[in-house]
């Protein structure tokens, strides 16, 4: 019975239930209709990059600078349309020409990252961390440290109203999980992760799909980017610096194994509801920040501990 419930791929969504029934009884400000609105607000960019990430991942890569693509796509975004010194600031291209550029700079990023692992073939955790502290440099540098105000109505609306970040998280999310499950890419990235070199063998081409992979992570981290920039009214050097721990928590946590070759998008979902749903009940009994951060830290690590016992139990089945 304990090995189907470790193996089981639900069991990050029992976690979730569980807690919730437990924070309902515990303290009456959390099944709130506001409350849960708040969640769902918190979960939409969170899980629009993990779902990049949980692509990464399959293939027993990791993409550390997904922070910094979205420091970096929000202040040059922000640049081109806030009224002070954007160029296509009161004009109708303003907010379609920011969300491009964000997402032409994302994919640039994850390309640059896919190129240098697969063509290089240095290891996607020192060249992600390396662009993480280039771009992270860069979008300080843009800016001297200043955010960025004065942005349009029209493009403050897709993170300032709930409706509109759970429409475009939805879409990464729907857009993830049917490359995975329903394409010969998904297939790809799996064999990949199982082992790369039986998958050349094959005639996998894997550097173009590691590239893919890469460049995903990078559109996500965009896209997550203009969730970020529209909820706070502000292009800054500095969004989520402090969250890649969340992001790839999310991912361990629902289930996608550090090793490859094993995730989906749907555990990944768990993975940032429970982690929402843990933020959200801190926050509510007046943790500080550290403390919240050191008990993400143990949940994490735990969730780590549980991938490599799942490795054993379903390499012993």
């Amino acid at each position: 019975m304990l090995r189907k419930l470790i193996a089981s791929e639900y069991l990050t969504l029992l976690i979730c239930v569980g807690y919730a029934l437990v924070l309902a009884f515990w303290l009456p400000d959390f099944a709130t209709t506001g409350n849960w609105l708040a969640i769902l607000s918190a979960m939409a960019p969170l899980l629009v990059v993990a779902c990049g990430q949980t692509l990464v991942m399959v293939t027993g890569g990791i993409d550390l600078s997904v922070t910094s693509t979205i420091a970096v796509a929000s202040v040059c975004g922000a640049s081109l349309i806030n009224e002070e010194t954007g160029r296509l600031a009161n004009t109708f291209i303003a907010t379609p020409a920011a969300i491009v550029a964000m997402l032409l700079i994302g994919g640039a990023i994850g390309l640059l990252n896919g190129l240098v692992i697969t063509r290089l073939r240095m290891p996607p955790f020192i060249v992600t961390l390396t662009g993480m502290m280039f771009f992270s440099g860069l979008a300080i540098w843009m800016t001297q440290s200043q955010p960025i105000y004065g942005l349009p109505d029209s493009f403050l609306v897709f993170g300032g109203r709930t409706a509109y970040a759970i429409a475009l998280a939805g879409l990464v999310c729907v857009s993830a999980h049917l490359i995975l499950s329903r394409t010969v890419l998904g297939r790809w990235l799996f064999a990949i992760g199982h082992n790369p070199r039986t998958a050349e063998v094959c005639g996998i081409p894997v550097s173009g799909v590691l590239i893919m992979a890469y460049v995903f992570s990078g559109l996500s981290a965009a896209m997550a980017s203009i969730l970020i920039t529209g909820r706070m009214e502000t292009g800054s050097p500095v969004h989520w610096q402090g969250n890649l721990l969340d992001i790839i928590g999310a991912v361990v946590i629902g289930g996608t194994s550090l090793y490859g070759g094993r995730g989906k998008v749907t555990w990944t979902v768990f993975g940032v509801l429970f982690l929402a749903l843990l933020d959200n009940s801190l926050n509510l009994v007046n943790f500080s920040y550290f403390t919240i951060m050191m008990v993400k830290g143990g949940v994490i690590l735990a969730a780590s501990a549980l991938d490599a016992l799942r490795a054993r139990v379903l390499s012993a089945d």
